[in-house]
């Protein structure tokens, strides 16, 4: 790959000098924790240290000669820009040229030592390297060098109640051990997983309700691991988090269920060679994907709150813009206000507002050097959502702050036809992901345009913004969009240094005269200031103007009066002009 140039972050020089002591050829410096979460507590935040990377998503490769960090098409604008002058080449995943992740490390020279914390990397990960190469795994180098790193301080569990579950954990390990099959053991390792099932929430990750945990469950008993010491359940057995190591040393023969993509190569290590390992997808994220009657109550009555909180919003904003100073951070610090003002105790990730060419980084972040003031002109792409007490929300909307110029329009629309084809899809069972994400591009490939992210994520109840098996993208293969399941819908654009678009609804899929079919669940109107009618065809603008209804109809009782006047307005059909 070759040598870097000058300047480089001290970081990196730092953990190269640590490598150079142990003899490490190769170190991997992931992004995610012990159990494989998109979002981490700070502790975590080793590859962010390194490299100065903020993005979610990334994995960092740092050899004597050559620093590279795989991230995906959302973070490349952005990894780009934050990566410059650090001495790390950014390896664009899925581009020509690009070797994958675990290509690259196996095209190694034989006999090289690659370095890793096992803690944090996946059993997938490590048992491919340990083939081929020597590994020293019980390596944490980040730590050596990273003198003020935040610990973990628990937060306390709590327990949810059952008219927001809707199934008591009894209940739910009853449906689990049926997903067991010969198994003797299940290793829980997800944190949103363990969350669900035993019907609890935390806050050890900002944004995100969940707790540090282990479980581990047999035919007839549980136990969970956690770090609250304060924590103790009425039922089931309770143990300190770092017991989970020591009692699965002690499992013989017998078999064990893991995730192979959460559980950590350290755990999978632990266990016995008289241990039968069974490496598949957790059949608890499978079940928690489904929701019930009550879960979809639940998150329904949320998005009801956050629909008045996006309408309040873009009521200030469209009025006050050009009034009053309003900048990329002030803007998602009202928005955020106003979801508290709804009862929302937390965000469900960063507000994202990106003002023009801030709104073509598809994770865009707004920090006090790029910070930037809004004009009464363009398009500001705002992504956002909440955590209430009884739902996970997750919305885009692209905002015109005034005039907009015809390609604008014309791509603004093309999203929304997309957004609408895939929210309108009709489908049989067993339909997968990869089955429906071509309707979201269409549109856009038609004017040779298309974008690099998935279309859509599963979102989970009171849990994670983002969670699967079920999502919509290319390579969403091996899971089929079921009833009951949540997953987002957001097709976008975006046109480096000058502007982005994306549009987002959350989709519950529901069950229509023997086929599937979505219901949207989210409550906002679209950019009608944006829209270019003569796009549209018949069929799309009566999908607008029956959403537009919809959303006039549900939130009016939530808003004041000058507020409900100007939403009548934005929700009028679109034929009216």
């Amino acid at each position: 790959m070759g040598k870097e140039a000058k300047p480089m972050r001290k970081e990196l020089t730092a953990l190269r000098t640590k490598m150079k002591e142990r003899g490490i050829d190769l170190y991997i410096v992931p992004t995610t924790d012990a159990h494989g979460s998109e979002y981490v507590n700070d502790h975590f935040k080793c590859r962010e240290y390194i490299s100065g990377f903020t993005g979610s998503a990334g994995t960092l490769v740092v050899q004597s000669d050559f620093a590279g960090l795989w991230t995906d098409g959302r973070y490349f604008l952005q990894a780009e820009q934050q990566l410059r002058g650090s001495g790390i080449t950014l390896m664009k995943m899925g581009e020509p040229d690009v070797p994958e992740l675990e290509s690259y490390l196996k095209e190694q020279p034989a006999g090289s030592t690659i370095g890793f914390d096992g803690t944090i990397i996946s059993h997938r990960l490590g048992a491919a390297l340990e083939q081929n190469f020597h590994i020293v795994y019980d390596l944490d180098l980040v730590d050596e060098i990273w003198a003020d790193r935040p610990r973990i301080r628990p937060s306390k569990i709590y327990a949810l109640p059952q008219n927001v579950t809707g199934e008591a954990t009894n209940l739910k390990m009853v449906r689990v051990r049926a997903e067991m099959g010969a198994a003797d053991y299940l290793l829980v390792s997800r944190l949103e997983d363990i969350a669900w099932l035993y019907n609890l929430r935390g806050r050890d990750i900002e944004n995100t309700p969940v707790f540090y945990a282990f479980a581990l469950i047999s035919k007839d008993r549980d136990v969970l691991y956690v770090m609250d010491e304060t924590y103790h359940a009425e039922d089931g057995q309770i143990k300190p988090y770092q017991d989970v190591f020591g009692n699965l040393k002690k499992l013989k023969n017998c078999t064990v269920m893991l995730d192979e993509d959460s559980v950590s190569y350290t755990i999978s290590r632990c266990l016995d060679e008289s241990v039968d390992c069974l490496f598949r997808k957790s059949p608890v994220e499978r079940l928690k994907a489904v929701k019930n009657a009550v879960e979809i109550r639940s998150t329904k009555h949320a998005h009801l709150r956050d629909g008045a909180a996006m309408v309040n919003f873009l009521y200030w904003l469209k009025s006050n813009i050009g009034r009053i100073l309003i900048s990329e951070i002030s803007a998602a610090d009202y928005l955020e206000m106003c979801r508290r003002e709804q009862g929302a105790y937390d965000l469900s990730f960063p507000t994202i507002a990106g003002y023009e060419a801030h709104g073509a980084i598809v994770h865009y972040a707004a920090t006090a050097d790029s910070n930037t003031d809004l004009q009464q002109k363009g398009l500001l792409l705002i992504d956002s959502g909440g955590q209430y007490e009884d739902g996970t929300t997750d919305i885009t909307r692209t905002v015109a702050l005034g005039d907009l110029d015809a390609l604008r329009r014309t791509h603004y629309t093309a999203v929304l036809k997309g957004h609408i084809a895939l929210a309108d899809a009709v489908f049989a069972k067993g339909t997968v992901g990869a089955d429906l994400d071509f309707l979201a591009r269409r549109p856009l490939q038609d004017l040779e345009l298309d974008f690099k992210h998935g279309t859509g994520h599963g979102v989970g109840h009171m849990l994670s913004v983002h969670e699967g098996p079920n999502t919509i993208s290319p390579r969403a293969k091996n899971c089929e969009i079921l009833p009951g399941m949540i997953t987002s819908d957001e097709p976008g654009v975006y046109l480096e240094d000058r502007y982005g678009i994306r549009i987002e609804n959350e989709l519950l899929c529901v069950e229509r005269a023997g086929q599937y079919a979505f219901e949207t669940i989210t409550l906002c109107p679209y950019e009608r200031e944006a829209i270019e009618v003569s796009m549209l065809t018949e069929s799309e603008i009566a999908y607008i103007d029956r959403y537009h209804a919809k959303v006039y109809e549900t939130l009016t009782p939530l808003l004041e009066t000058p507020i409900r006047d100007w939403l009548q307005q934005q929700c009028r059909p679109l034929l009216q002009g």
